[in-house]
């Protein structure tokens, strides 16, 4: 990996565990996520007037993106209702890089060496083990944390394959983000509730949240086009050692010494997928 991609990927793993941590911390998560796409659909629809679309061929892929997508949106707000940042965030994010990695393999022929392997392994598991910390995982939530991490594997290779065939990054994420975007108001309209009241400061931070989001994920499709899938995977899931301080310095959580360990083992693995 070059230092340029990789320095782009961990760029985007910080920015992901930021607009996760907002997510977390609204007063209604399905309107947090709601106004994040709203942003979102504003920024791309503008960009589309002025970006080339992504070749045909990639256009199976933007579709089935989009929908993996909307499915994930609504796992993620189910996820965050019952548990927080620092647990749930870890379970949903650490089981993506074997997924992809397995993926990548079975339906892009990507094989990995045995740093990668080994830097695949040390952060999936340093990333379940940041679950794990002193405490069993509530069944309330870990079918919905497990659904995530599934879905963000299927949306993964579903992008990495996708991609490489659009001709163009910039263009190929601008539309997914646009066809994605969509549905959440659509969603939040048909449940039939109405939008709650938030404060100016807290609207805007989800959309602000909503723009970090494309920015995170928009890099991470950039990268799949000069890397193996499984790689920036997993080195964008290091995003969880941002999200357990982003949890213990805002939202007030725990950040034990055995969670420090588990950053250390994410770190190693890192190390590994750098190398």
């Amino acid at each position: 990996m070059t230092p340029g991609v990789l320095a782009a990927v961990m760029c985007a793993a910080l920015l992901h565990a930021g607009w996760n941590a907002v997510l977390r911390g609204g007063g209604d998560r399905l309107w947090s996520m709601t106004l994040m796409m709203i942003a979102v659909t504003c920024v791309t629809a503008v960009a589309s007037l002025f970006l080339p679309w992504p070749n045909a061929a990639s256009w199976p892929y933007v579709i089935a993106s989009a929908i993996i997508h909307t499915a994930y949106n609504l796992s993620l707000v189910r996820t965050y209702r019952s548990g927080d940042l620092g647990q749930t965030y870890p379970i949903s994010r650490g089981s993506s890089p074997v997924l992809v990695a397995l993926g990548a393999a079975v339906f892009a022929g990507e094989t990995l060496d045995a740093a990668s392997s080994l830097g695949i392994a040390l952060v999936s598991g340093g990333i379940l083990s940041l679950a794990f910390q002193g405490r069993g995982v509530r069944a309330d939530f870990l079918p919905a944390a497990v659904t995530t991490g599934v879905l963000i594997g299927a949306y993964t290779v579903v992008d990495g394959i996708g991609v490489r065939l659009s001709g163009d990054s910039l263009a190929y994420a601008n539309t997914m983000f646009l066809l994605w975007s969509v549905t959440m108001p659509v969603i939040f309209l048909a449940t039939g509730r109405r939008p709650p009241r938030y404060t100016p400061a807290r609207t805007v931070m989800a959309l602000a949240g909503g723009l970090v989001s494309i920015l995170a994920y928009g890099i991470v499709i950039w990268a799949m086009r000069h890397d193996a899938m499984g790689v920036v995977s997993a080195l964008r899931e290091t995003s969880v050692v941002f999200a357990a301080l982003i949890g213990w310095i805002f939202l007030k959580e725990k950040l034990s010494a055995r969670r420090m360990i588990s950053c250390v083992a994410i770190a190693l693995g890192a190390a590994c997928l750098a190398y």
